[in-house]
């Protein structure tokens, strides 16, 4: 792979209990285990930062299909959901529901492109076939 990007971040304190900041100082967040895993919940988690991720990858990869496929795209959004639990072997496994919004977009264009970014996207890339994922097109 030609790497055309490199982002570093370092984790302090006791993981889901500690600190992340990125290494170029534009990003550090307070770390907290959420209230229904039996933490305090004050603060961001591993979980959360996963699901805004790959919202914004994946609406970046969407916006990028529209524009090749020389669809508008108006008001577009991607919310990300990203559930953990365990993995019946003594682990943890996670799965992610990315809801797609396009409005003006009929439903199969929108499914379509919805599709296609999920091809591009780096993080579904990285996930197929190591955790669910589930794309739903939605009007709101």
């Amino acid at each position: 792979m030609d790497t055309l990007y490199t982002a570093e971040a370092l984790s302090t304190g006791a993981g889901r209990n500690g600190r992340v900041a990125t290494s170029d100082g534009s990003f550090a967040l307070d770390l907290a285990i959420p209230k229904e895993m039996g933490g305090s919940g004050a603060g961001t988690n591993p979980e959360q930062l996963f699901a805004a991720g790959f919202a914004a990858c994946f609406h970046s990869a969407l916006q990028a299909v529209a524009r090749i496929q020389k669809v508008k795209l108006e008001d577009s959004a991607v919310g990300g959901r990203v559930k953990i639990g365990p993995n019946g072997e003594g682990g943890y496994q996670l799965s992610v529901l990315l809801e797609v919004v396009m409005p003006g977009i009929e439903a199969e264009q929108a499914q379509a492109l919805a599709d296609a970014a999920h091809q591009v996207c780096p993080y579904s890339n990285a996930t197929r076939g190591n955790i669910d994922v589930t794309i739903t097109v939605t009007e709101d």
